[in-house]
């Protein structure tokens, strides 16, 4: 999942995103409530403007190069009606990946 910038040197966010519950009603005991957030597109925003999106793998997982600076990361375009996707902050440094693990709250209950 790593790439680089120009020069060699890397920055960006990388990490893996879930929801949870997973299934509506109470948590069952040695059942996941939780499950990754797959194929699902996200847009990242800096201080003034949209900067780029990026999309989750079918695990959950994604990585966006991205120059230092602090970021909002949130569900592109159609938010869902119950639930919560974001948004999350995060803030990158300079030659550094920095691995985030979130997790998004689906609504069921």
């Amino acid at each position: 999942m790593e790439a680089q910038l120009q020069g060699g040197s890397e920055s960006g966010v990388e990490g893996t995103i879930t929801v949870s519950p997973a299934s509506p009603g109470p948590a069952r005991l040695g059942v996941p409530n939780s499950r990754p957030l797959a194929n699902t597109t996200f847009l990242v925003q800096g201080a003034a403007s949209p900067v780029r999106t990026f999309t989750t793998d079918a695990h959950g997982q994604f990585c966006v190069l991205l120059p230092p600076g602090h970021y909002t990361v949130s569900l592109k375009d159609s938010q869902p009606r119950i639930g919560r996707f974001g948004a999350f902050e995060v803030d990158v440094i300079s030659s550094k990946m920095t691995s985030v693990s979130w997790q998004c709250d689906s609504g069921m209950r």
